[in-house]
């Protein structure tokens, strides 16, 4: 069934609050500075500012796509909506470190509720799966065009308002997703979905939120004891939390989700490309502000053409599914990242900015495709009733590869920038200085300051990181093209669903719109059994 002007006009209204929450996201980078001296805050507090959103809302996002199945998709995004629009005033006239600490938790926590409740409001509203695509193109590309534009937007506010106009951005439109919601998205709840299991939500948190809290302390710190039981103790409660949901009747994450080939095995590849995509991102960015020299609004200018090579291949995604196979077409993508990242093992110290734009953009534009269809399939794959944890679980992989990208290839590019670094005695550097230049690239030219020609110890210093970003490059070449052959075999069997049949239209706009699991079309459409485990 075709959607109409109501569902695409819902669409808008949806993409815009998630460009809003991403902007918003953004602008903060360039906000710390200054609020941080109005507020006083130390560099512990600037962290956990930094980092307590991305915690509450990755440990959130399971719960509450749960949630909305339950009571309701439409009405759990207008109480996020308006959660986040309160939160976000009182980060805004924060008056201590401690409380702008506390409306950020509360951010997380309201984000978690709007980002797979619009996803799975999407899935109900565009019944069409060629819509779907397109819809969740657009929908996505909002989110990135948030990012891109951020720091434009960021410079202009901090540099004729004080710090807090930066948390106050998203507030209209959080206002008028809850005065147009009502009127122009569906309302779904799971039929006989049961109550929700508290005690599942409390063990999912304390799975996920150690986990997250220590691989992101491994990769900002280096090596701790704490991190590591931290982690150890959030997977043995994981352990223990699979165990509940397979005796629970209504359990608050369905494992039979897993059973299908097309779920699992795309959430495992766009875990593996945000891994290798948030490494990247990582070095990439010290690499313009450290080896470059750039200012972080300037270096923030030359990651905007990545984004925007993102947004094309997300609104182009649809169009190729027309014409070619969803593993060709996934395959093709990412041998085309492969490609992206073969151009940044040519980076070196002296290379020009240029050339590292333009691989980050190839790479974007390569994963663009696979995630494009990556997110229908997704979608699809599961009965209507389970799309709002299907869309949490997507997310949450999501977080989980940012964290992971950061502390693995982070780690990978530090121990190749110790390795490959010239003997320090060489120049005159040794003992305490020598461990801070050994440490990282920024340790290096601090030294370098304090003893004479330090300029060939930086030179040095550079080229050796730059060295490290190669290797983490070639890392992404090696896992992009193991993913590419994985799509290849994974998907082999999957075509784009065919639009179903223009019948009873009224049902997208009546107010309870359940659909009967079995109508859910099948991406699957061959005799490959559905129940195979994902090779990833």
């Amino acid at each position: 069934m075709k959607a109409g002007r109501r569902e695409w006009t819902g669409l808008a209204v949806l993409s815009l609050t998630t460009l809003l929450m991403s902007l918003d996201v953004s602008v903060l980078y360039l906000a710390l500075p200054q609020l941080s001296r109005d507020l006083g805050a130390d560099s512990t507090q600037q962290l956990w500012i930094m980092d307590i959103y991305s915690f509450m809302l990755a440990g959130f996002l399971v719960t509450m796509g749960n949630l909305g199945d339950r009571i309701g998709r439409r009405r759990l995004l207008l109480i996020g909506a308006g959660a986040f629009g309160v939160a976000s005033v009182a980060a805004a006239y924060s008056t201590s470190p401690e409380m702008l600490i506390a409306m950020r938790a509360v951010l997380g926590v309201a984000g978690a509720t709007l980002m797979p409740s619009s996803m799975a409001l999407i899935r109900t509203m565009f019944k069409d799966p060629r819509q779907m695509g397109s819809a969740i193109g657009m929908w996505f590309s909002c989110f990135l065009g948030g990012m891109a534009v951020g720091p434009l937007v960021g410079g202009v506010l901090l540099e004729h308002f004080w710090w807090g106009s930066a948390f106050l951005l998203g507030v209209p439109f959080m206002v008028l997703l809850i005065a147009l919601g009502p009127a122009l998205l569906p309302e779904y709840r799971a039929p006989q979905a049961g109550p929700l299991d508290l005690v599942s939500v409390a063990m999912s948190l304390a799975a996920i939120l150690p986990v997250i809290y220590g691989i992101k302390t491994l990769a900002r710190d280096g090596f701790h004891v704490l991190p590591v039981v931290l982690i150890a103790a959030g997977i043995v409660v994981g352990f223990a939390f699979v165990q509940r949901q397979r005796e629970l009747s209504a359990p608050l994450l369905d494992l039979r989700l897993f059973a299908s080939r097309t779920f699992s095995g795309m959430l495992a590849m766009m875990l593996m490309t945000g891994i290798v995509m948030a490494g990247l991102s990582l070095l990439t960015s010290i690499y313009l502000q450290t080896v470059k020299g750039l200012s972080p609004l300037h270096a923030g200018l030359w990651l905007v053409p990545q984004n925007i090579a993102m947004i094309a291949g997300l609104m182009s995604g649809p169009a190729f599914a027309r014409r070619f196979r969803t593993s060709h077409l996934m395959a093709a993508g990412l041998v085309v990242a492969a490609g992206g990242c073969l151009i940044l093992t040519q980076l070196n110290a002296s290379s020009s900015v240029g050339l590292l734009a333009g691989g980050l953009s190839v790479c974007a534009i390569g994963i663009a495709l696979p995630m494009s269809l990556g997110n229908s399939l997704i979608m699809t794959s599961v009965p209507e009733e389970k799309a709002g944890s299907a869309a949490a679980l997507n997310e949450t992989g999501g977080e989980f590869g940012i964290a992971l990208g950061v502390a693995v290839l982070g780690a990978l590019g530090a121990a190749v920038y110790r390795a490959t670094l010239p003997d320090l005695r060489s120049h005159g550097v040794t003992g305490g200085a020598a461990d801070q230049a050994k440490e990282s690239l920024t340790g290096a030219m601090a030294v370098s300051a304090r003893i004479p020609g330090g300029a060939d110890l930086v030179n040095a210093a550079k080229e050796s990181f730059t060295t490290g970003l190669n290797t983490v490059a070639w890392t992404g070449v090696a896992v992009f093209i193991g993913i590419a052959v994985l799509a290849l075999i994974t998907y082999r069997n999957v075509t784009t669903p065919e639009p179903e049949p223009e019948t009873a239209p009224e049902a997208v706009s009546a107010p309870e719109t359940v659909a009967a699991p079995e109508t859910v079309a099948a991406p699957e459409t061959v005799a490959a059994p559905d129940t195979e485990s994902a090779p990833a």
